[in-house]
């Protein structure tokens, strides 16, 4: 599972990460929601990358109205090349979403304490997504949107979620977001957890609780 993240590295780290030919105008971003315009990396038609502005909840270009994407924020490793709403993106629409960390929620009593999950220091990652083109039926105006795509959780996840979002490493970009790949079981063998070693669980303010907040507040760590 993955409801809510933050991507706060500078768009000027960003281009240069992912080899883009202009820096995104990104603002810092620390309680991205279902829902909202994100940013994904996918490969151009014509050659390399481009980071586009995308809907989060993927909308199927067979789907008949756009709230079934509120469904469709995540998408299962296991069941990608079989299930219809993702069947179709898995096998031709791959992209990245640029993280710094996603919350995961305990149950403290009646409470939810909410923990931020990020590599240790705080490096920039990506999520393994993929992306949809909708034709709005009403407006005929596209709509792009994305999924992220989860596995089982990790060591340090599962006390929180038995599920968790698949992080790829950075020699795993290239092959995911390949057009020319369409080998379900080569792809698929790249949806794995990571390592828990490579992770670290921090716990924040009850302030990210509320999606309407979006500040630096949200990350702030508690005390021990």
């Amino acid at each position: 599972m993955c409801g809510r993240y933050i991507l706060t590295t500078p768009g000027e780290v960003l281009a240069e990460l992912f080899e883009l030919d202009e820096k995104p105008p990104l603002e810092p971003r620390y309680n991205i929601a279902p829902t909202q315009e994100v940013a994904i990396v996918r490969a151009r038609p014509e050659s390399g990358r481009e980071l586009a502005i995308v809907h989060w909840g993927l909308v199927p270009f067979w789907a008949k109205e756009k709230a079934i994407g509120n469904r469709l924020i995540n998408a299962r490793a296991e069941s990608l090349a079989a299930k219809p709403a993702f069947r179709e993106s898995f096998k031709k629409r791959r992209c990245l979403i640029p993280a710094d960390g996603f919350y995961e929620w305990q149950h403290v009593g009646a409470a939810k304490q909410p923990w931020l999950l990020r590599l240790r220091g705080g490096a920039p990652f990506v999520f393994a997504g993929l992306w949809s083109r909708w034709d709005d039926p009403e407006t005929r105006t596209p709509l792009d949107s994305c999924t992220i795509v989860t596995t089982e959780a990790n060591a340090l996840v599962r006390p929180l979620h038995d599920r968790m979002p698949v992080i790829l490493p950075r020699e795993a970009w290239s092959s995911w977001l390949d057009p020319a790949r369409h080998d379900p079981a080569g792809l698929s063998a790249l949806l794995r957890p990571l390592e828990p070693d490579a992770m670290e669980a921090v716990r924040v303010s009850r302030h990210v609780n509320n999606p309407a907040n979006e500040d630096a507040e949200c990350i702030e760590p508690l005390p021990a």
